[in-house]
């Protein structure tokens, strides 16, 4: 992995590369916008034990190594703990210099002498200002913390990464005051049992906010190069029912991801509604559609949606492969394994046309899939993708395709002649 620095920072040129190449494929620069801006705070928040550390000591490494001055701030951990932890990511994690203090006053007095390029603060809910009441991480503390770091960081064009703690629930913890005083911030997801990790913008003034960066931890830290297959796509042999492939997009990366639905008879007076990576309310909306526009009937079965990856999908192009799951499960059948789907269903019960079709089905003719379920395409967005596509104009077409599927499935097992129709 290289780093460099451009210079030019009136057009916000200057920027310094975290990962390879500015803009050329380092996760965390795609999802900075192409590097860190001199001057800049960025916000990185995530659970206990995700990474958040380990990211920030690789960040620092490559751009010491690159030539940067750097330091990290730690406010939770001694110097030598510091250093067990950068032992094992990379020599030149080791040469960051790192300061270990919490006093608000010391760690600006070192700031202003050395004058690092790249500042990390490990994290923003340790320090203290000795001239305020209150504990370290209360209301009042962490804004004037994160006021005073921002002040001297852009009198002197010093980019500092300010580590946040979350809630239970996942949102940064601290005053809201601090996402709008900050430039960038960033979410760090994951599972802490599983090895693949995500970085997301929530917010950007210097690039969009719908790109993410993945990463797996290793035994030396962060990997960017990670099989997609292998990440998002569950495990090999016959897909099961109630899996299908979603081609999704995610700012300008194509993501190819398994949502999994599980329908079963619920034995509750209100079954259950459950979903993860997903929204519950596209959940809700869609379970409405197949009950009015496709004849299934789904008020007695209690229903589990779920993302394979540990990926949050955000854009409602997901409708029809979170549609073709549930109707999978709850007829037994199983999905062509060579095939995706994507496209937006409406309240009407049509499914409509969604955003850069042509980059979904290339990136899955790429790893190997022959057929997409989709909404009616002109041909200019299927030329060069080689793969055949199935139009799905509404939600009652592909509930008679799979619904047809499970009949001649059946009716082979039993060894008697296969009857077309829908089955609800």
């Amino acid at each position: 992995m290289r780093a460099k620095i451009r210079a030019n920072r009136s057009s916000y040129d200057e920027i310094l590369c975290l990962y390879g190449d500015c803009g050329t494929g380092g996760e965390l620069d795609r999802v900075l916008g192409g590097g860190l801006v001199p001057g800049a705070l960025v916000l990185l928040g995530g659970s206990p034990g995700i990474g958040k550390s380990t990211l920030t000591n690789m960040v620092l490494g490559h751009l010491q190594h690159a030539g940067a001055r750097t330091l990290y701030v730690s406010g939770e951990e001694s110097a030598e703990q510091v250093r067990l932890r950068a032992e094992r990511l990379s020599d030149s994690a080791l040469q960051v210099p790192i300061l270990a203090e919490t006093d608000l006053d010391a760690v600006l007095d070192v700031l202003a002498a050395q004058a690092p390029q790249v500042c990390v603060i490990d994290s923003v809910q340790t320090l203290r200002a000795a001239d305020l009441s209150g504990a370290p991480g209360s209301v009042g503390q962490v804004r004037e913390v994160a006021a005073r770091i921002m002040e001297l960081a852009k009198a002197r064009a010093m980019a500092v990464i300010l580590v946040g703690h979350v809630t239970k629930d996942g949102a940064l913890a601290g005053p809201r005051v601090l996402e709008h005083l900050v430039d960038c911030v960033l979410q760090f997801e994951g599972e802490r049992e599983r090895t693949y990790r995500t970085v997301r913008a929530v917010k950007n003034r210097f690039g969009a906010t719908d790109e993410i960066g993945v990463f797996e931890m290793g035994d030396r830290g962060l990997a960017e190069e990670i099989a997609q297959d292998v990440l998002f796509l569950g495990e090999g042999g016959e897909r099961a029912a109630g899996a299908a492939v979603f081609a999704g997009i995610e700012g300008t990366r194509p993501v190819l991801v398994e949502i999994q639905a599980l329908v079963a008879p619920s034995l509750l007076g209100t079954p259950r509604r459950a979903v993860v990576g997903w929204e519950p309310s596209r959940l809700a909306m869609v379970l409405a559609v197949l009950e009015a526009h496709g004849g299934m009937k789904l008020g007695q079965y209690d229903v589990y949606l779920n993302v394979a990856g540990g990926l949050r999908i955000m854009e409602p192009a997901a409708d029809l492969a979170a549609a073709a799951a549930l109707i999978s499960s709850l007829t037994g059948a199983s999905l062509p394994r060579d095939a995706v789907y994507f496209g937006e269903i409406a309240l009407s019960g049509s499914v409509r046309a969604v955003a850069h079709p042509g980059l979904r089905l290339k990136e899955a003719a790429k790893l190997g899939f022959a057929k997409a379920f989709a909404p009616p395409l002109p041909r200019a967005d299927g030329e060069g993708a080689n793969i055949a596509v199935q139009p799905i104009g509404t939600v009652a077409t592909l509930v008679a395709l799979i619904a047809s599927s499970a009949v001649e499935t059946r009716a082979a097992r039993a060894g008697a002649p296969a009857r077309s129709g829908v089955t609800n």
